[in-house]
């Protein structure tokens, strides 16, 4: 079975063996999201990929679904951060987005479905009243990887063919820009870009304790044709990401050696324990975790989704129900 995924460190152990699917040899295949995602949306390229949540829950919509996904979340990520500003357009709280040209890769990245999301659920900028300007950050041509028919009021347009959202950042073109990667210019200390939120770890941390999400960007999902044929690789592969997960974590603790290139690495992982709790990157369907059924709300209430799904309609049922012995 090929599977295409980045190589995060909670994946890792499926990439050097060190965790084994029952039943499956793992062609694993790490690779950048951005080509992961539009081979596998476009021509179903990969056995098994991680794929955009955003963009899964669309392709539930085609008459023939060609995926099944299982609740791992090889990406989640706080997206406060996600939200650069021409330093010049005047734009110095979330509300002073109202009526603004703002950037986005695509309207059905996952990232922006949450960050307007939040927006219009915390700050009172309506997703309609906001302008939208999709295309490539860095480099011209980027398209909607899934077809999208949305409500009249949302204005989205395409720009340029030879445009890109970083080069109208910072020439004022557009105001504002939503982005899952930081745009060149912010990483080079360009004065023209900041972020909307400044003070990310405490903004987020707030976010948190107030709704108890910390959002998914990303599932794993199956060729429905290959799930078809064979049910249970769906229980395998979850209980594979699950253990490998599960190594990852407990391995975080060690300090006798730094695991990563952080300094501060332990007093980071107190930090967000302290926050967040010890098992703070679950997988799986929880009835007490509001994640997955707030971004579905928001994806239908965005004009995305045509109907509004709950978290264990999108999921093999195979991989919802534990085993008890």
């Amino acid at each position: 079975m090929t599977l295409a995924c980045e190589a995060y460190d909670r994946t890792i152990p499926l990439l050097t063996g060190a965790v084994r699917a029952a039943g499956i040899d793992i062609n694993y295949l790490p690779m950048q999201v951005e080509e992961t995602f539009h081979r596998m949306v476009k021509f179903g390229e990969f056995d098994v990929s991680e794929l955009s949540l955003s963009s899964y829950v669309l392709t539930l919509q085609r008459d023939d679904p060609p995926f099944i996904a299982i609740p791992v979340f090889p990406s989640r990520s706080f997206r406060h951060g996600g939200i650069y500003v021409n330093t010049a357009a005047g734009i110095a709280g979330p509300g002073d987005l109202v009526g603004r040209r703002v950037g986005i890769p695509e309207y059905q990245v996952t990232a922006a479905v949450w960050i307007r999301g939040m927006l219009a659920d915390r700050y009172g900028v309506p997703v309609a009243s906001v302008t939208y300007k999709t295309g490539g950050l860095h480099a011209p041509g980027r398209v909607e990887k899934e077809p999208i028919r949305l409500p009249p009021d949302v204005d989205v347009t395409p720009i340029a063919d030879d445009q890109t959202l970083v080069e109208m950042l910072v020439s004022g073109e557009i105001d504002a820009l939503y982005s899952p990667r930081t745009p060149q210019p912010f990483r080079d200390g360009d004065p023209r870009v900041g972020r909307l939120f400044e003070d990310l770890p405490a903004t987020e941390a707030e976010y948190f304790r107030q709704t108890r999400i910390f959002p998914v960007m990303h599932v794993v999902a199956l060729r429905r044709d290959v799930y078809d044929r064979n049910r249970w690789m769906a229980r395998s592969l979850f209980d594979a990401f699950e253990e490998a997960r599960r190594l990852t974590m407990n391995a975080i603790d060690e300090t006798a050696a730094l695991r990563y290139m952080l300094p501060w690495l332990q007093s980071e992982v107190e930090r967000t324990r302290t926050v967040m709790g010890a098992d703070y990157w679950r997988y799986g369907v929880s009835p007490d975790d509001p994640t997955l059924a707030t971004f579905l709300r928001y994806s239908h209430d965005q004009g995305l989704a045509h109907r509004l799904w709950s978290p264990d309609e999108i999921f093999a049922k195979e991989t919802l129900d534990a085993v008890i012995v």
